[in-house]
């Protein structure tokens, strides 16, 4: 059996890549998917598609309704999320796709440190399973798929 999963959370920090490769060293049949990580394209994708937009808020408009379905298309298309809450960056996006994953009854391990335990409890309290770490997202993919 192989399983997809969609990666939810921030694009700046290499978090999805080691997962992956961590997944691949052991062999687990996991097909990932996600949001564009290439920041430029993700914010003139509506441009790029739509032509030259008037100033910058229409440029964001055209940019979102296309990456929001994308992420629509390929989060129910997906097996389980996992969305990753980072320390450094504003988690909008995160929020975002964490609430869309419960909301299309997708399977959800959320990702967060310590240190954001409140301000995510509720989505926490949502989620089948909360971890502090890739790690340990890591060890319940793994999980899913021992047999003994």
């Amino acid at each position: 059996m192989e399983i997809t999963v969609y990666l939810a959370g921030e694009i700046h920090s290499n978090w999805r890549g080691e997962l992956k490769e961590k997944a691949k060293s052991l062999q687990l049949p996991i097909h990932f998917a996600g949001p564009m990580e290439n920041h430029d394209r993700s914010d003139m994708i509506g441009e790029e598609i739509l032509g030259k937009q008037p100033d910058a808020i229409f440029r964001d408009e055209a940019a979102s309704s296309i990456n929001n379905l994308r992420t629509q298309l390929l989060m129910q298309k997906s097996d389980l999320v996992i969305a990753l809450f980072g320390e450094k960056y504003k988690q909008w996006n995160t929020a975002m796709d964490a609430s869309a994953a419960v909301t299309l009854g997708k399977p959800l391990i959320l990702i967060r440190p310590k240190e954001l335990h409140h301000p995510l409890k509720e989505l926490s309290s949502k989620a089948n399973v909360t971890v502090e770490t890739v790690n340990q997202a890591l060890k319940v993919l793994s999980y899913i798929f021992e047999t003994e």
